[in-house]
């Protein structure tokens, strides 16, 4: 994986995407592969390829036999294969996000042979992919196996610091770019991808850099480490995040359920919601002042939420 995002992040590299699909996908089976293999006591059977062979008479062999590559050495499972007996057999639960953002992936690298990408627009569909790809990785990693790979600064270079980028139409060289731009648009299109939960299925990056001219301004470096300055949101980060007043969530409420009233039912289903930062932010009137009047913002995900609760209206 690491060999993944160091190919991506090189400042001219013509075939970044195609190199980087096929690098963590392998990456990722590898990961697979050894969590199957924790989770059935490093039995090496369990990840190997098993397959009926045929008698002398053409009928098949009731005893299953370890298949065997071209080399003679024995084969292996594939990447969904393992995730497939990870849910299956040993029932594990890796969030769906994860599988959704291999097909995806696997999609570019198995056109990758024949496969060229000049439109803007895919390569920035790709690069969501791959950051999401290595979010799921780090977490993933860390959650199984307990290491934590912090320090290898996982990221992807943004497009625009690779060259000058404004806004383009995408160049279509052939029918299959087309057909697979349409496939990543459908995908990922409309899909409420939550950047704070653990795994997605892709991720949007944005980079706002403000100029400034105080000798003592610190450079930007990304680390989590503990001695790291914090980045803090302006308050149109914030607004933008958490856009909706007590006002706008109710009147939204009312429009949406058939069922909804601002009873006790209401208030304490709010009350619980308003403790989990995804759906709520309390700010001060008066950021300078720590007993000054609160007002508190919601998140649209909130919704979802009041679904389980109230009946929603039909279209």
């Amino acid at each position: 994986m690491l060999a993944a995002m160091e190919i991506y992040n090189k400042p001219n590299f013509s075939y970044r995407e195609e190199c980087f699909s096929i690098l963590a996908i392998n990456a990722w089976e590898l990961l697979l592969k050894a969590r199957i293999l924790q989770l059935s006591r490093n039995r090496i059977s369990a990840i190997l390829q098993y397959e009926r062979r045929p008698r002398a008479d053409g009928t098949l062999s009731e005893r299953a036999c370890r298949k065997k590559n071209r080399s003679g050495a024995h084969a292996s499972i594939g990447l969904f294969k393992a995730f497939d007996l990870l849910v299956n057999e040993y029932g594990d639960r890796p969030a769906q996000a994860i599988r959704n953002n291999l097909e995806l992936l696997v999609e570019v690298r198995d056109n990758a042979v024949h496969f060229l990408n000049k439109g803007f627009e895919l390569e920035r569909r790709i690069q969501e992919l791959g950051a999401a790809c290595l979010k799921n990785y780090l977490n993933a990693v860390r959650q199984w196996f307990g290491v934590d790979m912090s320090a290898y600064n996982f990221f992807l270079m943004p497009l625009s610091f690779f060259r000058d980028v404004g806004p383009m139409e995408a160049i279509t060289l052939n029918t299959d770019e087309k057909k697979l731009l349409q496939y990543f648009v459908s995908s990922l299109d409309g899909v409420d991808d939550d950047p704070t939960a653990d795994f997605n299925l892709a991720l949007r990056l944005d980079i706002r850099l403000v100029k400034t001219s105080h000798k003592e301004a610190p450079s930007v470096v990304m680390s989590n480490q503990p001695g790291a300055i914090p980045v803090l949101l302006e308050e149109a980060d914030i607004r933008q995040r958490y856009p909706l007043e007590y006002s706008h969530l109710t009147a939204q409420l009312k429009r949406r359920y058939t069922d909804f009233k601002l009873t006790e039912k209401f208030y304490e289903i709010k009350k619980q919601l308003e403790k989990n930062k995804k759906f709520c932010n309390v700010r001060l009137l008066d950021p300078g002042n720590p007993k000054s009047a609160k007002k508190k913002f919601y998140n649209a995900n909130i919704f979802n939420e009041f679904d389980k609760y109230y009946t929603k209206k039909r279209p």
